[in-house]
């Protein structure tokens, strides 16, 4: 089930660019995080990653990836991606 093969929109490329997410760790949160029922019959997933990195001129120290996805008979298709960035965990 979680081995099939992710792409990701054009629309999600360009929220990942935005908001600083990587392609692995889109990746990884989907193959090895359990999934959630979101909005409109599609998928969540989400995973903390440490930053400790500059974001929009301010550091952060944690980084929250959340992912909205649909499952498909043969793919995964990435739709749109969210990062929370702070300082504590």
């Amino acid at each position: 089930m979680k081995e099939k093969k992710i792409y990701f929109t054009k629309h999600a490329k360009k929220r990942m660019e935005e908001r600083n997410v990587k392609e692995e760790e889109i990746i990884f949160s989907i193959r090895n995080k359990n999934w959630k029922i979101a909005r409109e019959g599609k998928l969540s997933v989400s995973e903390v990653f440490p930053f400790n990195n500059y974001h929009y001129g301010r550091y952060y120290k944690w980084k929250e990836v959340v992912c909205i996805f649909e499952e498909e008979e043969d793919k995964i298709v990435v739709i749109t991606v969210y990062s929370f960035f702070f300082q504590r965990r």
